[in-house]
């Protein structure tokens, strides 16, 4: 089975081709800035990048020129699109309405369309590139993989606010958590990697990126996340800013005459390591200037340390205990001395790291020591081959 993975933003598309009898990845690509003049598309084949600069004024547009290089004479991978078997469609927000991937029909789709309130600039685009491929591959089966589905094994006591209960029942306010494919695929590749059932595992994974999230993994079920109803909630973040006081947020707004969307463009985009640092939200601009020490990029990543580890330490709480740490996306896999400085701070739980392992970088390693209590691994995420997996499954079912 060939299965294309769509992962489709505001204005662009990610995209994989895997043959799932390997697991290998036949092309992968990504179109930027559809809509826009000077959109163009990245084609990745055998290590050999094409880039196709052309404009595309819609997502139908775009996966039409992304079908064109897959079937492409010279560098096409299929000769028709009809070897591609299924189609994935990462979804970001499916609230209480799925917990796990669905085949897409009429009705998945008026149930996403649902759920855009809770993800205004997400679902949308997930839409669009349903509608896009149904267009170009009309027979082809489609599934939606939620972020949030793997989330809704969390108990109640830790999903809801501790505001009036009414905001719960009238519009879905909750916890909801997100990240849910990379949680998942870190959670099980390191209970094999252990030779362990991930039924008897007590796992925290920590996806750090410019996106971050902690999950606590109980019998291979999420029971406690850090991000909340959007993904803006949780640790900081590299322009987002995680939790607040909520009257920080009231506070700002009156005091500086602010709308609701001026303020959330703050939050989202203005905050995190961005924010304190006053620099990035990248922490790889930010961290050499820290290292040399510069003061505002050294506060915003011990602002950021703190949190991140108070967050692993809530996640034991909700699990009494822990048998593994992993730590994967990009400062999760890449960044040595981040993992360093938090498992440093969570020596209380016998912790130890081994130095010389510890400077790996998105490759799977165990970086703990044999003296440590709590094993620690890097393990890179995989959101894309989840998604084809679960495509597989659910399209051979047929459920």
């Amino acid at each position: 089975m060939k299965v294309l993975v769509l992962n489709s933003g505001s204005s662009s598309v990610k995209y994989q081709l895997i043959d799932m009898s390997t697991e290998n990845v036949l092309a992968k690509g990504y179109y930027e800035r559809i809509g826009n003049e000077g959109s163009y598309l990245t084609h990745k084949v055998n290590g050999e990048k094409i880039k196709i600069e052309e404009y595309a004024k819609d997502h139908t547009e775009a996966l039409k020129i992304v079908m064109e290089q897959l079937t492409h004479a010279e560098y096409g991978v299929i000769k028709d699109l009809k070897e591609i078997d299924a189609v994935g469609h990462r979804i970001v927000h499916g609230g209480e309405k799925f917990n796990k991937p669905v085949l897409i029909n009429d009705k998945v789709i008026e149930a996403i369309e649902e759920c855009i309130p809770l993800a205004p600039l997400h679902n949308p685009a997930g839409i669009l590139g349903i509608e896009a491929c149904k267009k170009e591959m009309p027979n082809t089966p489609m599934v939606a993989v939620f972020d949030t589905a793997f989330h809704q094994t969390i108990p109640e006591d830790r999903y809801i606010y501790p505001i009036p209960y009414r905001y719960y029942e009238k519009y879905g306010v909750r916890k909801y958590g997100f990240h849910g494919t990379s949680h998942e695929f870190v959670a099980n590749r390191v209970a094999e990697m252990m030779g362990k059932n991930i039924e008897d595992l007590k796992i925290i994974n920590c996806h750090l990126g410019q996106g971050a999230s902690i999950c606590a993994i109980q019998n291979g079920k999420s029971v406690e996340t850090s991000m909340g109803l959007t993904p803006l909630g949780g640790i900081p973040m590299g322009s987002r800013s995680g939790d607040l006081d909520p009257s920080v947020v009231t506070f700002i707004m009156e005091k500086e005459g602010l709308a609701p969307d001026d303020m959330n463009k703050i939050l989202n985009k203005e905050s995190g390591l961005y924010g304190v640092s006053k620099i990035s939200p990248d922490a790889r601009d930010i961290e050499p200037l820290a290292w040399n020490g510069d003061k505002q990029a050294g506060l915003s990543l011990d602002v950021y340390h703190y949190l991140v580890a108070c967050y692993i330490a809530r996640c034991v709480v909700a699990m009494n205990g822990v048998d593994v740490i992993t730590f994967t996306a990009g400062t999760g896999e890449r960044g040595n001395e981040t993992r360093e400085i938090l498992c440093d701070k969570l020596k209380f739980l016998g912790i130890e790291i081994d130095k010389e392992a510890n400077k790996v970088k998105a490759e799977e390693r165990k970086i703990s020591s044999d003296n440590s209590k709590v094993e620690v691994y890097v393990v890179p995420t995989n959101e894309e081959l989840m998604i084809a997996r679960d495509t597989k499954s659910i399209v051979e079912s047929g459920k």
